[in-house]
């Protein structure tokens, strides 16, 4: 059986801003889908960042400031939550699908090191693994297509409906989805074993990064500096 026709388990966080080093977590989802694309099980959490959430982030998902602090868990108490959900999922070996993998589960990894938690790599001992990103897989099948890559454009162009964008179980659920349609579609990565899928998606998330830092310094910064690491940024020393 390919990996695309059994359970898949999508995690997608909502945050404060983009930056991995410096952001927190606002909300967060778990949800798994079984074969036949019914959701099977989920888990959710809204947290109090314990930071003020910036307008343009509330804009995005919704979420603001006041709502957090008055309904959200405690910081340290759902990040620990999170990551042991996301390491019992990779320890069983259901593939993970996160859209943008890098961002994610690198700031989740900044928020167990905020508070003195294990992380997902200490919790399983590796790097996390098997992760399926639907961004990096589109772009290697099909590297020249124009356009936006973004979560909505994908389930524009793969089919799928993608109700509430910008909440994370709704991206959670999308992510999925979307990568079970790529799994269809393109029999050379449908037919990958979980391990050479996400050996294929650490060189071509590596590759993106370059093409993409080669652009930037031809046309926007000289100096600009992509991070090829994937699925996860190695925290800074």
């Amino acid at each position: 059986m390919s990996w695309h026709q059994g359970p898949l388990v999508g995690f997608d966080l909502e945050t404060t801003g983009t930056d991995v080093e410096t952001d927190r977590i606002v909300t967060a989802a778990l949800v798994r889908l079984d074969a036949d694309g019914t959701v099977a099980e989920q888990r959710t959490w809204l947290l109090d960042p314990g930071v003020a959430i910036p307008e343009q982030a509330s804009a995005i998902h919704g979420i603001g400031t006041d709502h957090a602090r008055e309904h959200g868990a405690r910081p340290a108490t759902a990040v620990e939550e999170i990551a042991h959900a996301v390491a019992e999922v990779l320890r069983s070996g259901v593939p993970l699908v996160v859209m943008n993998a890098r961002y994610d589960l690198s700031l989740l990894d900044r928020e167990c090191g905020r508070y003195g938690l294990e992380s997902v790599e200490q919790r399983i001992g590796g790097v996390p693994s098997p992760v399926i990103d639907p961004l990096v897989v589109d772009k290697h099948v099909d590297k020249y297509r124009k356009g936006k890559r973004a979560l909505h454009a994908l389930c524009d162009h793969y089919g799928v409906v993608l109700d509430d964008a910008h909440d994370a179980r709704a991206d959670a659920v999308a992510a999925v989805r979307v990568v079970r349609r790529m799994g269809e579609k393109y029999r050379s990565v449908g037919v990958m074993a979980l391990e050479d899928l996400h050996g294929l998606q650490v060189r071509a998330a590596a590759e993106q990064s370059l093409s993409l830092q080669a652009y930037l310094r031809r046309t926007a910064d000289p100096a600009a500096v992509v991070e090829p690491a994937w699925p996860l940024i190695p925290r800074m020393r």
